[in-house]
């Protein structure tokens, strides 16, 4: 599990593990991390995003190790192949402890031979202990005094193997500002790989919002844990790889703010029949869902929940939807409305369902029973829900649920999942690159698996089906709605793998094969 913190919660950390050691130990520390992996990017290690192996046992064999850690290159491989000696770095040096961490690093890269220059962001605020340092190993200072912007500072960073980013650190708020960033337009003009202390500067921490000019990095180094905005989009748009350096926090922090699941996260959630199991103790799901507007939509969904475990699928609805269910999953039992189901587990409403049936909708949301509501099953929303719920709304629907502007869903993701939360006690599965999944009691995690491969007409509609099926199996909406969105995505990247742009059925069929792969030995 890949856990981030809030920014205040990394300072509480700090100050109690600095209280403990001596003076300056802790930035030694990072310094040294950081310094390596700018090493191993000269050398060009590092990994890119969206390049899994399609084959999903190959994939989960040789990705296990860093399958669902954020990764990936901004836009380019490296332009260098060699290491330290030889290479041409540039500081981009803050105020404060961010830049000294750049500035130490760069005294440990000058010392390996390397050509480092510095462009000092704010003259006034430099961490003097570390511009000592990085002079004595031989680093240059290439701005001019007070004016970080100079002819010299712009050939610099044009002829850069790496750019280091130390200009802000985590408690930097609203953008980049002036000077910097019109350094952050030269960076994005060069050719160089860009390593981020910290986070990349200009992105907020806390909220992964981006709310003015900020840098793009290729690979980000962290210190002591993740931050949340490395992991959450817009700004996680902008981190590339990610590389934690242990500066031994980890006894001093709270428990997360936000969570990321890895492959192993889900083979060990994922349910496993027992040698008892029967297809009620799988999980019989209910579906709601279709129309004669839709008749897709239901298919695809019932696929999902088939493909995804459940024991049984009870499909209610017209015949005319009801006979495509039959005819593609003859698995399915068909009634003609909820209220004729039977037994249940749980249900999934609202994918396809058009216009009316909306006291068919009341009856399965007053059930009492766990339920999952997706598209047009949110325009039908109790005003507070008082039984388990999975609420799975693309930023468009939460907008309307939120009574918002998309642009604003979708700048402030963070926020409205987790306020709407907190409004309907249900957990919410906001769609998008990165997922988010968010319960009701303020925990949120983050799905690594998403691919623009997702983005084709019934997609959602697979991941109702699976979420739905894994809700009747027992697990809780945070757990199914978290597994669902990981798996979906991996059957994403692999459908994409066989035919480039796939359809949403090209991805249900993509399913079974990715939970071969899942299940445990």
């Amino acid at each position: 599990m890949i856990r981030a913190h809030s920014v205040a919660d990394v300072r509480a950390a700090e100050a109690t593990l600095m209280a403990t050691l001596p003076e300056g130990e802790l930035m030694q520390r990072a310094a040294a991390g950081l310094a390596a992996v700018c090493v191993r990017s000269l050398r060009g290690e590092h990994g890119h995003r969206g390049t899994r192996n399609t084959d999903p046992e190959l994939w989960l064999r040789e990705t296990g190790e860093s399958a669902g850690r954020p990764g990936g290159s901004r836009r380019r491989g490296e332009r260098r192949r060699g290491g330290p000696y030889g290479a041409r770095i540039v500081l981009l040096v803050g105020g404060g402890d961010n830049g000294g961490d750049a500035l130490w690093a760069g005294a440990r890269l000058a010392r390996r031979g390397a050509r480092v220059d510095a462009v000092l962001v704010r003259h006034d605020r430099v961490h003097a202990d570390g511009l000592g340092a990085f002079r004595a190993a031989g680093g240059a200072v290439v701005s001019g005094d007070g004016d970080p912007i100079t002819p010299g500072t712009a050939d610099a960073i044009r002829r850069a193997d790496l750019v280091v980013d130390g200009i802000l650190g985590i408690g930097g708020r609203g953008g980049l500002r002036d000077d910097a960033a019109k350094l952050a337009e030269l960076v994005a003009d060069a050719p160089g790989h860009v390593v981020a202390v910290d986070l990349p500067s200009g992105i907020d921490a806390d909220t992964g919002e981006t709310s003015g000019p900020h840098m793009r990095a290729d690979t980000t180094v962290t210190f002591g844990t993740h931050k949340i905005g490395l992991l959450v989009d817009p700004a996680a748009e902008a981190v590339g790889h990610v590389e934690l350096v242990d500066i031994g926090l980890g006894p001093h922090l709270p428990a997360p703010a936000v969570e990321m699941l890895e492959l192993a996260d889900v083979v060990e959630l994922f349910p496993e029949p027992a040698r008892n199991t029967d297809k009620y103790r799988r999980g019989v799901l209910g579906l709601l869902a279709g129309s004669a507007q839709y008749k897709g939509a239901a298919v695809l969904a019932a696929g999902g929940a088939v493909h995804g475990g459940a024991g049984m699928v009870r499909y209610a609805g017209p015949d005319a939807v009801a006979g495509n269910v039959l005819e593609r999953w003859p698995e399915t039992v068909v009634t003609p409305d909820a209220a004729a189901a039977g037994r249940v587990q749980a249900w999934a409403v609202g994918s396809g369902l058009g216009d009316g049936r909306d006291d068919e909708v009341a009856t399965v949301l007053s059930s009492g029973l766990p339920v999952l509501v997706d598209a047009d099953g949110l325009r039908r929303l109790p005003s507070r829900f008082e039984t388990p719920a999975l609420l799975t709304p693309h930023a468009g629907e939460l907008a309307r649920m939120a009574r918002a502007e998309r642009a604003d869903v979708e700048a402030r993701r963070l926020h409205h999942v987790v306020q709407a939360a907190r409004r309907w006690n249900a957990t919410v599965l906001l769609k998008g690159s990165t997922t988010l999944v968010a319960a009701p009691d303020g925990r949120v995690r983050v799905n690594p698996t998403g691919t623009p491969a997702l983005a084709t007409a019934g997609s959602g509609d697979v991941l109702a089906g699976l979420a739905g099926a894994l809700l009747a199996a027992g697990l809780s909406p945070l757990d199914a709605g978290s597994l669902a969105a990981y798996v979906h995505g991996m059957a994403g990247q692999v459908a994409a793998g066989s035919s480039g742009r796939p359809s949403a059925s090209d991805i249900l069929d993509a399913l079974p094969g990715v939970l071969a792969a899942l299940c445990r030995p």
